[in-house]
């Protein structure tokens, strides 16, 4: 999507007049959403730089200039482009990654750099990265440029750095992105014009970017064959009992999706474990097989890490390549009405009303998605919900697919994979937590569940565990603040009478789940939700307890980093009902989703004595219900003998 858009000599003509953050600001807000202060100064700032760079007559008045340009299929947004042609007619564009920072640091393990962004550190991707990812994202979806001949020429552009000889963050062993996306600085003004007018000196004579916004998005061949060949190589996505039915069912209408006269919505329900994730990941490399548009979607960004980083193990395409196919739920927007043929929406409980960081963006992402495609796939769980803004259910689906005029196709998948498909461990948790009153018993040879006394015993307990497969992790309640965010010489989950002290895993990269040597760090529901391990060992804070004989939650006791409560505790301060039931069930919903992350089994540690007394008594209790029943099992079959 086109925001910005003008010959260069208005472009420059608009910065030079102060006018350029607001003709920016305006086109934004009628497209997007409501910009933030500091995005309307980025553009004031770095645009005036690109004007002069581009101010030299070697680059024709009539060369276009867009800012801000939205990849089509996803919310990622290119900073500046120049179109227009190189001295021998050929079309070019050149992409510019443009970047205020004046200091950065260097991980050169991760090849990231660390620079304040969003108010705060953080570790983000190189500018070149950036600036080469979308190139490669439009060479490989876009028809427009894959067939008529149309070439990218990426770099980066950090106006307020003064680089020193040696800088790392020019470093071609750390960022071998810099060969093919070059890198200029402060002093650089010269370069970059030179850069540019090796590709555009003449004007934009056959509307280069008009073709390429209108351009059919779809993925090249060869990623169709690569992620097939990937997914036929992991066992952990074969497709089992009644995924495979629902599999079918929705793939015989993608197929015809070209003649669909109506927009197509599919609801599948199913519990913790029952393949939800397998099934969108499956359905989306058929979909592209069948050379259709797809995408896989989620509001965690945690499966979407992890996925991108499991297919990427071909080395002929980049992550970049692969994570235009795994796209957040609030990249859809401004997407244009059936872009997609399928979109396969996984944790649809996760979905929020607004986009955006600060929730200001779009109108409705259930709204937006169905919107974007011809066939939306909805894998919900309500009893999944973990925050105050996740606003997915089948009513809210519902209510947008009525809206649309979408046929509707609801169904439930059934069949449970994970705690060793344990359909009454799943149920004594929700006993447990008094979130349903349906509880009967489940084996403890088929599902191990022990609660212990001390944190570092069951910390030790997970890293043996974790030598065997890497798939054993820590989790915890969010009742301990993200100290480590601005200090990392800092623990977080701190357990003095226990000695036991650990770090969040947010300073990890962001495939903590399946990183090598991440199991010293402890996740939390942001960073588990949508995955699953063989074990984990799961810290319950004081924000659940026992007392008065029944389990209560207590959101005071969660941490203020937290913003899964965000709206609701000033609400329950004053007393607020709806406000008080809604964050209890958040908390009990957030620990019954980190209870059943494990393949396998699960250790407990509770830092209330209360709740981990409640909780051994249920479990012994459970387990000598089992004994009773397998005792009067072998007494029936004695008797029936004699």
């Amino acid at each position: 999507m086109i925001i910005y858009s003008a010959k260069k000599k208005d472009f420059i003509n608009d910065c030079k007049a102060n006018k350029i953050a607001d003709a920016v600001k305006r086109e934004y807000e009628k497209n997007i959403g409501k910009a933030n202060k500091n995005e309307v100064i980025s553009w004031e700032n770095s645009l005036k730089c690109m004007a002069a760079v581009i101010n030299t007559e070697k680059i024709d008045d009539n060369a276009v200039v867009c800012a801000e340009y939205r990849l089509p299929n996803c919310g990622s947004r290119i900073d500046f482009i120049i179109a227009g042609q190189d001295q021998n007619g050929k079309d070019n564009v050149v992409i510019v990654e443009l970047k205020q920072w004046s200091t950065v640091s260097i991980d050169e393990d991760k090849k990231l750099v660390n620079t304040f962004v969003g108010g705060a550190n953080r570790l983000v991707a190189h500018p070149s990265y950036q600036a080469w990812s979308y190139a490669v994202t439009l060479e490989n979806y876009n028809e427009a440029i894959e067939n008529e001949n149309i070439s990218l020429f990426p770099c980066a552009y950090l106006h307020n750095y003064t680089y020193f000889e040696g800088d790392d963050i020019n470093s071609l062993s750390i960022f071998p992105e810099l060969d093919y996306s070059p890198l200029f600085f402060r002093d650089g003004e010269s370069k970059l014009r030179s850069f540019i007018t090796k590709y555009v000196v003449k004007p934009d004579k056959k509307a280069i970017m008009d073709r390429i916004d209108n351009g059919r998005i779809k993925p090249s061949k060869s990623l169709q064959d690569v992620l097939s060949n990937i997914l036929k190589g992991k066992k952990e996505f074969v497709l089992l009992d009644d995924q495979i039915v629902f599999f079918q069912n929705i793939m015989a209408l993608v197929k015809r999706s070209n003649t669909l006269r109506e927009k197509h919505v599919f609801i599948i329900e199913g519990g913790p474990g029952t393949g939800k994730s397998v099934l969108a990941i499956n359905l989306l490399s058929s979909a592209l097989q069948n050379n259709k548009v797809a995408a896989y979607v989620t509001k965690n960004s945690a499966p979407r890490n992890a996925y991108t980083s499991i297919l990427s193990s071909d080395n002929r395409f980049t992550k970049a390549t692969i994570k235009e196919l795994f796209l957040s739920s609030g990249q859809l927007l401004a997407v244009k009405q059936n872009t997609f043929d399928a979109l396969f929406v996984d944790e649809a409980h996760r979905l929020n009303e607004k986009s955006g960081i600060y929730h200001n963006q779009g109108e409705n992402q259930i709204k937006e998605i169905i919107n974007a495609s011809l066939i939306s796939v909805f894998f919900i769980d309500e009893m999944q919900k973990i925050t105050s803004y996740d606003i997915g259910s089948v009513s809210n689906i519902l209510y947008w697919a009525e809206r649309f005029g979408a046929e509707v196709h609801q169904g439930k998948l059934s069949s449970q994979f994970r705690c060793n498909g344990s359909d009454g461990y799943l149920s004594f948790l929700d006993d447990v937590l008094d979130l349903k009153k349906e509880y009967y018993t489940f084996d403890p040879e088929d599902y191990d569940i022990e609660v212990v006394d001390d944190p570092k015993e069951m910390m030790n307990t997970i890293k043996k565990l974790n030598l065997k497969d890497n798939k054993a992790r820590m989790l915890a309640g969010y009742c301990w603040p993200w100290l480590s965010k601005k200090d990392k010489s800092k623990d977080d989950i701190v357990i003095e009478e226990k000695d036991f002290s650990h770090q969040w895993n947010f300073s990890n990269t962001n495939t903590w789940a399946i990183d090598e040597n991440s199991v010293d760090q402890i996740g939390c529901i942001h960073t588990s939700q949508g995955l699953e391990f063989s074990y984990v060992g799961v810290i319950i804070g004081d924000d659940l307890r026992y007392e008065n004989g029944k389990v209560i939650t207590d959101y005071t006791k969660r941490a203020s980093t937290d913003q899964s409560l965000k709206g609701l505790k000033t609400l329950c301060k004053k007393g607020d009902n709806k406000a008080l039931k809604e964050a209890d069930f958040i908390i009990r919903n957030t620990y019954r989703t980190l209870l059943s992350r494990a393949m396998k089994g699960c250790f407990v540690y509770c830092t209330d004595k209360a709740l981990a007394k409640y909780l051994k008594e249920r479990i012994s209790d459970n387990k000598r219900k089992v004994n009773d029943f397998y005792s009067s099992l072998v007494a029936s079959t004695d008797e029936i003998y004699r």
